[in-house]
């Protein structure tokens, strides 16, 4: 019996997910970009998300013993209320929607998650929140797609929606080629009053 073993290490980060008729909202209006732009490497809906804290590759262990005071970080906090707003880019390279509503909120929690990570020894890159939703990326020769997808996508409006859960996140899950994938390690409300 050939059964795979699980890797020692994960690719992890912690976010907050939109809901899926926010996201649906968004899709809806990137369907013209899907069709007029189908080379961009598009993420997959269910796969998006507002990275708080990115810390790249741990050991199995270590993100266990993240667990609990996550639990409790959400536990403390009340829902954020934000939206998916607009749109732009990081060198032509990379499209993203922004994020409005209560930024002021989401930055303080974002320093929390970042404080409690640190406080339990785990270090990674510590860049300066940028709040955004990645939608595609160009390939190489294409970069001009990513821009004028932002430009057609600059005007949207979303709906504001709360934010009820603090994701743990694995990515590349299965490690072979092909497109990245996601899974919640776990997840907790906000719950606090």
């Amino acid at each position: 019996m050939n059964e795979q073993i699980p890797a020692a290490t994960i690719r992890v980060f912690i976010a907050l997910a939109p809901p899926d008729d926010a996201k649906e909202e968004l899709a809806q209006a990137l369907r013209p970009a899907y069709e007029a732009y189908p080379r961009l490497r598009w993420n997959r809906i269910e796969d998006w998300h507002i990275t708080l804290a990115f810390l790249g590759e741990l050991p199995r262990s270590a993100v266990s013993l993240l667990q609990p005071p996550l639990a409790e970080l959400a536990a403390r906090h009340r829902p954020l209320h934000l939206a998916l707003r607009g749109s732009g880019h990081f060198d032509e390279r990379v499209l993203w929607s922004g994020i409005g509503g209560d930024l002021e909120g989401l930055r303080l929690l974002a320093g929390e998650v970042r404080t409690l990570v640190k406080e339990h020894g785990v270090a990674f890159a510590d860049r300066p929140l940028n709040p955004h939703l990645t939608l595609a990326r160009a390939r190489r020769d294409d970069t001009s797609s990513v821009v004028q997808a932002a430009a057609g996508l600059s005007a949207f409006t979303g709906r504001t929606w709360p934010a009820e859960r603090l994701h743990l996140v694995g990515s590349n899950y299965g490690r072979g080629p092909g497109p990245i994938q996601y899974r919640d390690v776990d997840s907790w409300p906000f719950s606090g009053r």
